[in-house]
């Protein structure tokens, strides 16, 4: 598979409308809630729904998935490794981008060039993980965060902005 298509949305968005920002919103508290339901609350058809839906996946703005939480499913490493590069951060954040081990990659400003997060069977293969980085052409030191626990991880914080504030559906 195109690493490209297993980066999940990160595309710049392109403007959303009504419709569409019920339907994200709607799947965020539902990941499983029937089109035709949403269909009803929104005030749409069903085949409106369905194709806003298909857009949005196909233009890299939604992703439905099960979240999980790596610890409890038995994976004994979950850490953010926080990197630092000696040029531009792009081309190591795209090296990175393509191992499986790793489920998040941005490029930030402030201490740490690139923060990525991985999920790794046990801290040996984490130790692994982290040589793989520091071997890296690029990259001048990291530093990780091993999680002890997750306390929280959510992903509802709703599609629509207004006067620069977050706008949630009841």
């Amino acid at each position: 598979m195109d690493h490209l298509e297993r980066r999940g949305a990160v595309s710049r968005p392109r403007r959303l409308d009504r419709v569409d920002q019920r339907l994200i919103e709607a799947l965020q508290k539902n990941g499983r809630e029937p089109f035709r339901r949403i269909a009803a609350d929104v005030g749409v058809s069903e085949a409106t729904i369905r194709a806003r839906y298909q857009r949005l996946c196909d233009d890299n703005i939604l992703q439905v998935t099960g979240v999980t939480n790596p610890l409890g499913l038995g994976f004994e490493a979950q850490a953010m490794v926080g990197i630092r590069t000696g040029g531009a951060p792009e081309p190591v954040a795209d090296a990175i981008a393509r191992w499986d081990e790793v489920d998040y990659v941005v490029i930030t400003a402030g201490q740490f060039d690139i923060l990525v997060e991985v999920v790794c069977a046990d801290r040996r293969e984490l130790l692994d993980l982290t040589n793989r980085i520091r071997a890296l052409e690029g990259v001048a030191s990291t530093e990780s965060f091993l999680y002890l626990e997750l306390w929280k991880q959510l992903y509802d914080w709703g599609a629509r902005l207004q006067d620069g504030e977050r706008v949630r559906v009841q």
